[in-house]
């Protein structure tokens, strides 16, 4: 299968773009792993990209267009994959249709994770983070730490990402309507939109998930 997987920052698209794609047994391709892969490779596309970054300019969409065809034409995805984080503008949707129109193929589904934007910035918002080891990660609502402000694991202080404040969650969330959220009408209109609520635990979305796609 050959799908795309498209939801508001805080819906969980990375969490579950890993566990589909393991059901599937098709590549995860993100656009982060793409950025990451290509400039510490050295490729021409990610000096590109680095130039840019470094320059604090968006990276335009040819590059990442280019980084995401580089990928899809890797032997692993040769039966399908799942996109995550691209395409992630009406731009590059519509330069995805023509890669795959190119080699006579097309998206089978595109999987709309919907969340209520006041749960993305529970989610978000709620967030803390350890200062001694980041990959200690808890939240004020669902995960807790025993004392407020405080590693369970190794006792650093818990502290809120910038990134993680209401206020940018919030103008993350204005992007994201102005500039992905019109990919769904695009592919609404081709019939692929496949719509899921992604609230519960992993595992039930997982499985709504799984089952929509049967169902397609």
């Amino acid at each position: 299968m050959r799908i795309v997987l498209v939801g508001p920052p805080g819906a969980g698209k990375g969490t579950q773009a890993a566990y589909l794609a393991k059901n599937l047994a098709i590549p995860h391709i993100s656009t982060g792993d793409l950025f990451r892969a290509n400039i510490s490779q050295g490729t021409p596309l990610g000096q590109k990209a680095q130039e840019y970054m470094r320059a604090g300019q968006l990276v335009p969409d040819e590059v990442t267009i280019g980084m995401a065809k580089d990928r899809m034409e890797q032997a692993d995805a040769a039966d399908g994959f799942l996109l995550d984080g691209f395409p992630r503008n009406l731009a590059q949707a519509e330069a995805l249709d023509g890669i795959l129109k190119a080699d006579g193929l097309k998206l089978d589904a595109v999987l709309d994770l919907e969340v209520p934007e006041d749960e993305v910035v529970k989610r978000i918002a709620g967030r803390r983070i350890c200062r001694k080891e980041s990959s200690h990660v808890f939240h004020a609502i669902y995960n807790p730490p025993k004392t407020e402000g405080v590693c369970d694991a190794c006792g650093g202080e818990l502290y809120q990402r910038e990134d993680d404040s209401e206020e940018t969650v919030r103008k993350r969330l204005e992007v994201y309507h102005s500039e992905t959220e019109p990919i769904i009408d695009y592919y609404k209109a081709q019939g692929l939109v496949v719509t899921i609520s992604a609230l519960g635990k992993v595992a039930e979305v997982t499985q709504r998930a799984m089952a929509a796609l049967d169902r397609d």
